[in-house]
């Protein structure tokens, strides 16, 4: 694949930008959210973290577009040159290169935790491990209209299932967990903001994806949007499952959405237990962000260094992303590794951005006007 992105085929539309975001974000955070807001937190105003925590989100991404549609067809291993000089852009495009190779070798790796313990017990993993990510290469190197395509298929499903187990699982709900409203003040619900906003990093995707986008000028609506449904999604999950299963409750549990699901059964339906259901989706959303981060971090690699095809970087990261995955020992090192990348994240695509985009107004890099839709 040429690293042309002007070639028409190329482009995607806003709603697809959109729709590449929302599966990036929706990853393995629907799983372990609930848990970590709830430790960090301390009371049942973990919901009120989730807020707050989507402002910083809603200004960090719409900063990345701001960013972005100042180099329209340009993505992030492109015009941070021309703001910051070639040495520095270097080594920003190694660190954010290196950052979309980590996050698609833990989402693998969170994905064959789960999997072994709910799945397929006897299985070995590097044998769904190996066909997840060989799938995930043949999605890939079509580019990136494939994966676009293929996540608006996935992205209503995932919505429709979310929403259906969501509504059969009203009746354990009790209003009483989630009372008193900060009962404690507003400190703990303050600490609940870092483990929130690690649960929603995904907006730095418009990095690379407003380069493909047909209309740039639309960067900021295609990240407000993508931003959007997660937060409602979020901000379900930590209300049932909180008030479901109480703070206590969810303390004790390693994936608190599951065993919510797994805490009823209900007579009479083709699934009387759901929580195969939610795996099945989840684990779409996690081959979502596996496949947009590893052709990131290819197309990086293939930008970095100038070469002329996706291809050649994109079977080299396999092997990568396979040993990065295997190193934790346990899942303990695997959520301490998730902890490690949301601190990087925060740094890398709130702090960063910001910086480019004052240089870059600074320096008068950039800020060509985008074609306007017909």
């Amino acid at each position: 694949m040429s690293s042309n992105l002007n070639k028409a085929q190329d482009q995607i539309t806003t709603t697809q930008a959109s729709v590449i975001v929302i599966n990036y974000m929706l990853g393995a955070g629907i799983l372990t959210m609930p848990r970590t807001m709830a430790k960090a937190v301390g009371t049942p105003d973990v919901w009120i973290s989730v807020l707050l925590s989507s402002v910083i989100t809603f200004a960090a991404g719409i900063i990345i577009a701001r960013l972005c549609m100042r180099f329209p067809g340009k993505t992030v291993f492109q015009f941070t040159r021309e703001i910051t000089g070639k040495w520095i852009a270097y080594i920003i495009c190694f660190c954010i290169i290196s950052y979309f190779i980590t996050i698609s070798a833990f989402e693998i790796r969170v994905m064959a935790e789960v999997t072994r313990l709910y799945l397929l017990e006897a299985t070995p993993v590097w044998a769904y491990v190996m066909i997840f990510m060989w799938v995930g290469f043949y999605l890939v190197i079509g580019g990136i209209n494939p994966i676009a395509r293929l996540y608006e298929i996935i992205l209503p499903i995932t919505l429709v299932i979310f929403v259906v187990i969501i509504l059969l699982s009203v009746h354990l709900f009790d209003i009483n967990n989630l009372r008193p409203v900060l009962g404690m003040g507003i400190m703990p619900v303050i600490k609940g903001i870092k483990p929130s906003l690690l649960s929603f990093t995904g907006f730095e995707a418009m990095l690379v994806v407003a380069a493909y986008m047909k209309h740039p000028n639309k960067g900021v609506k295609a990240v407000v949007y993508g931003i959007s449904v997660p937060l409602v999604v979020y901000l379900i999950t930590v209300i049932m499952v909180i008030g479901g299963l109480s703070l206590d409750g969810t303390l004790t549990k390693t994936w608190p959405t599951l065993d919510l699901l797994r805490s009823f059964e209900t007579e009479g339906l083709i699934f009387e237990r759901f929580e195969s259901l939610l795996l099945v989706i989840w684990i779409m959303q996690i081959f979502s962000t596996f496949t947009i981060t590893h052709y990131a971090a290819s197309l990086g690699g293939a930008q970095l260094f100038k070469g002329r095809k996706i291809t050649p970087f994109l079977l080299l990261l396999l092997p990568v992303n396979y040993i990065i995955a295997m190193l934790p020992k346990d899942i303990n090192e695997t959520f301490i590794l998730g902890d490690i990348l949301g601190n990087f994240s925060l740094v890398l695509f709130c702090g960063l951005p910001l910086m480019l985009l004052i240089i870059s107004l600074i320096r008068k890099k950039g800020g060509k006007r985008s074609e306007q839709p017909a």
